[in-house]
């Protein structure tokens, strides 16, 4: 991969854009975003990665064991591209950053999806060989499989439900509480932490008895760490977005638009995952028409899906090696 198919930042403007998702009109839109590889002529061999809660466009910094020659995400024959998510504190559009109380509307995955659409338009991709992402990135590459089969050749959805569960929205509503009483940005991501991990991953790294408190100390870690990179409003603005996650209105129901979903989807549930379970997973696959089901054996809980990359980029290979679409990724053997 030569230095020229790796490009920084870019920011793309729209003075006058079409309504995304609910009537969701914005005086101007921006979506900063990044890409590696290049767009072949046909403007088919295009990979969209899409980014979790706290994610942003720099896939090689949150996913480098996926990107790369020879990996799941290979720049050498493929165009990748990812965008900073809408509403959140990147340089997509979403709230202020300035600390001023100008209110940014309340944003969905499908509008999500609609901006990421967009930009693809400006850069001349026809289709999407693979659209990819786990939590709020795998909602958004479920939507793209359910809202767009036209554009899309494959779809892997990682740790994500087809609609938000009440146990996931539970510990979103704790999160919004300690940001609307006080203002805690840190606590908020204390809390994520605790459901973004499994106790078998927590109780053999910290001694319960140690009087200097190891795993308060982690949670405080996490904490101050978020607080140094993220907004607050942007981060109640995209757990807002998580809650009302259910890719069915307007299409009849939850599963009747699953049913209808004809794009080959690799699925991939993860043995500890707290926030959603295997059972959700196998539950999606089982009204997919033409879903594949892998489930993640790792003991750290919904955040393997960051941590536990080889085998994460094992199976997304698998998966687009086995299909056999129409390409070859340099992975792929015979």
């Amino acid at each position: 991969m030569t230095s020229a198919e790796v490009h920084e930042r870019q920011v793309l403007r729209f003075e006058r854009p079409p309504p995304l998702d609910g009537g969701l009109e914005l005086p101007h839109l921006q979506i900063g975003y990044r890409t590696w590889g290049r767009l072949n002529r046909a403007g088919n061999n295009a990979v969209l990665v899409c980014p979790a809660l706290t994610g942003n466009a720099d896939v090689d910094q949150w996913w480098p064991g996926l990107l790369g020659p020879g990996k799941a995400l290979d720049p050498e024959r493929e165009f990748i591209v990812c965008a900073d998510v809408l509403g959140g504190c990147g340089l997509t559009s979403g709230p202020p950053l300035d600390g001023s109380d100008e209110a940014f509307p309340s944003v969905t995955v499908r509008a999500m999806v609609d901006a990421q659409r967009l930009l693809l338009d400006h850069l001349g991709v026809k289709t999407l060989r693979l659209v990819i992402g786990g939590s709020l990135g795998g909602m958004q590459a479920l939507e793209w499989a359910v809202s767009h089969p036209d554009r899309v050749d494959a779809a892997a959805v990682i740790a994500a439900p087809a609609r938000q569960t009440a146990w996931a929205r539970a510990f979103n509503h704790i999160q919004r509480r300690a940001l609307e009483l006080d203002d805690s940005l840190d606590l908020a991501r204390m809390v994520a932490m605790i459901s973004y991990r499994h106790w078998d991953n927590l109780n053999p790294r910290f001694d319960a008895f140690d009087p200097d408190d190891p795993t308060g100390s982690w949670l405080d870690h996490h904490g101050r760490a978020l607080t140094e990179r993220f907004d607050r409003n942007a981060y109640l603005r995209l757990a807002e977005a998580m809650d009302s996650h259910d890719v069915g209105p307007g299409r009849g129901d939850t599963v009747t638009a699953l049913r209808a979903a004809e794009v080959p989807t690799l699925l991939v549930g993860i043995t500890t995952d707290l926030l959603y379970p295997p059972a959700e997973m196998e539950r999606i696959a089982s009204d997919m028409p033409d879903a594949e089901l892998q489930i993640l054996d790792a003991p750290q809980g919904h955040d393997a899906f960051l941590i536990e990359q080889e085998a994460v980029n094992r199976l997304v290979t698998g998966f687009r090696c086995r299909r056999k679409l129409p390409y070859r990724l340099s992975a792929c053997r015979g």
